[in-house]
């Protein structure tokens, strides 16, 4: 069978389940798959925090309201969980349990049998400590279940039209921030507006990562070299968001580029 008919099958298992919604690929094409499946019977939800970015929950919003899709947004404010400021290598699992308790929640008493979240198959192999409140909170990733990769995500999505089709890969913008350096709502800020002027200017995929008053700049090979031609406008953006450093990245970008320094042990400890 074609992998889309065998995620369609497996969807059929259920009968209404709420999408963790945060308007990215996966999530996008999952809740667009979805539809088919379950029509008016599906609920899409998206949660706000100082961690999202406001261009990030207008696009959900927007996604949500193309697809026809009934969509409801939450706060689930990581800042005010004991222990999340602080960073430390587990920060997603309080991040990931707050989220999916208050969407369990919302799914037990409103009759909703089912929560699912965009998962795919690759996330399944990389170092995510919020994949252990997911299982906690008895969250389903069809994605993953039914093995699509984020090169299928993509095909299919191009077929179904979706503009994710090339939209970056997106995490919280807490992941910018090393281990064990504190959270600031300031932090967190200077990197949504510094991010969003990069998108201005037409970068496609990139990361930067905020090490205290630096700013180090990922891109990927294809848009590195603009970046470097750039350079003078890159630094004015980001010096103007409240750094006071920035570098390039020779390296490139690179999802979890933070877990670099975490050893197997700290890994497993999770």
């Amino acid at each position: 069978m074609e992998k889309l008919d065998i995620l369609k099958n497996y969807l059929k298992k259920f009968n209404n389940p709420v999408i963790a919604f945060s308007g990215g690929v996966d999530s996008t094409f999952l809740a667009r798959v979805a539809k088919d499946v379950y029509s008016d019977r599906l609920l899409l939800i998206t949660a706000t925090s100082s961690t999202i970015p406001f261009y990030e929950l207008e696009e959900a919003e927007a996604l949500a309201g193309m697809m026809g899709i009934r969509h409801r947004i939450i706060i689930s404010e990581e800042i005010d969980i004991p222990g999340y400021v602080n960073n430390p290598p587990d920060r997603c699992y309080f991040c990931k349990s707050e989220l999916f308790g208050k969407i369990t929640y919302i799914a037990e008493k409103e009759g909703f049998d089912a929560v699912f979240d965009g998962s795919n198959a690759e996330d399944m192999k990389d170092y995510r400590p919020g994949l252990k409140a997911k299982k906690e909170k008895g969250v389903i990733s069809p994605l993953a279940e039914t093995g699509f990769t984020k090169a299928d995500i993509r095909k299919y999505s191009a077929e179904f039209n979706l503009p994710t089709t090339n939209k970056q890969s997106y995490a919280c913008l807490a992941s910018r921030i090393p281990y064990g350096e504190k959270i600031t709502v300031e932090k967190l800020d200077r990197l949504a507006r510094s991010e969003y002027k990069l998108r201005e200017l037409g970068f496609s995929q990139f990361r930067i990562r905020s090490h205290e008053n630096l700013a180090r700049l990922e891109f990927i090979p294809a848009e590195i070299d603009r970046a470097w031609i750039l350079r003078e406008k890159l630094t004015e953006i980001c010096k103007q968001s409240g750094f006071s450093y920035v570098t390039i990245d020779l390296v490139g970008y690179r999802s979890g580029s933070m877990n670099e320094v975490l050893s197997e042990s700290e890994r497993k400890a999770v």
